[in-house]
């Protein structure tokens, strides 16, 4: 396939891109700077000029590519404070591309996330079945659904918190280190026994070419290889890393501590990905997230916070 991808040059966008490219399919990567359009290039892609803001831009490249994998979030406006905006211009860009592969029988491939039905207070282990009715990016998410009555292969892939690899310099991995490092301590809330699920990237970059290739209509897809790790053991593979020690903290300091990621840092989020393995034949076969802590990568290097 002729495969349009928005956020080609970021973290997960680095991989999918090979991934693709390896299975034989053409790429035409969105990039809104000349440090991005260099980088698709170098892997051997197309480059198409433009933003998530351009919607007639995106839809002219979805309406000349037979499938799309839609990557792309402002997390630069997210961080800066501006979720809501970030969230708006996500929806309006999957109604354009929508818009554009109406009626051709073409997938488009989204991304939303496990741990917004955290926040939404399930606290059961969630599945791809699990849907909410509205709410940030959840409206996305339901867009995308809704498009199989359109005539389009839809699907969207819920990514867990943790993406990990190589690759994640500005995820919440690399905050929590840089975190641990400003405080001389690496810590947890409470006794730490909330969970999150997490996946490598590459493993997950080799679930959104599935979905490219046979996800059926309207699917919604786990991408989740750790179904759920206590955020105590998250903080102890940092303490060992940065051999900082490692505390729990009350939840009257979690703010003080974690500070925008306080909520994070005590969410619960067991995930499952079971029906998606079943779907699509999908296998994680990279380390997971703890053993990739001790893989020395995210250490060898000042962290960087999130974005």
């Amino acid at each position: 396939m002729r495969v349009f991808v928005t956020g080609a040059s970021g973290h997960l966008g680095s991989a999918v891109v090979p991934e693709l490219l390896e299975a034989g399919h053409q790429v035409v990567g969105l990039a809104r700077s000349d440090k991005s359009s260099a980088a698709l290039a170098a892997a051997g892609a197309e480059v198409h000029r433009g933003d998530l803001d351009d919607l007639d831009g995106l839809a002219s490249a979805a309406a000349a590519a037979d499938g799309v994998i839609h990557l792309a979030f402002k997390h630069d406006a997210m961080f800066a404070g501006d979720f809501d905006g970030a969230v708006a211009a996500d929806l309006r860009a999957i109604e354009a591309l929508g818009d554009a592969l109406a009626g051709t029988g073409k997938p488009l491939v989204t991304t939303s996330g496990t741990a917004l039905f955290a926040f939404a207070g399930l606290h059961d282990v969630l599945t791809e079945d699990h849907a909410l009715d509205a709410g940030p990016r959840i409206d996305a998410e339901n867009a995308v659904v809704t498009l199989a009555g359109r005539g389009i292969r839809s699907s969207v892939v819920r990514l867990p918190p943790t993406v990990h690899s190589t690759l994640d310099h500005h995820g919440f991995i690399p905050t929590f280190i840089s975190i641990a490092r400003s405080k001389g301590v690496s810590a947890y809330v409470g006794d730490g026994a909330n969970r999150w699920p997490a996946v490598h990237t590459l493993d997950a970059a080799r679930l959104y070419r599935l979905a490219l290739e046979s996800a059926p209509a309207g699917s919604r897809l786990h991408a989740v290889d750790d179904e759920g790790i206590t955020f105590r053991q998250i903080a102890e593979g940092i303490g060992r890393g940065l051999n900082l020690p490692v505390v729990s903290i009350p939840p009257t300091q979690a703010e003080a501590h974690f500070g925008f990621l306080s909520g994070h840092a005590q969410a619960d989020n067991p995930s499952s990905s079971t029906l998606t393995r079943d779907l699509l034949g999908w296998k994680p076969v990279q380390p997971g997230l703890i053993d990739d802590l001790g893989r020395r990568h995210y250490f060898d290097a000042p962290a960087t916070t999130a974005r």
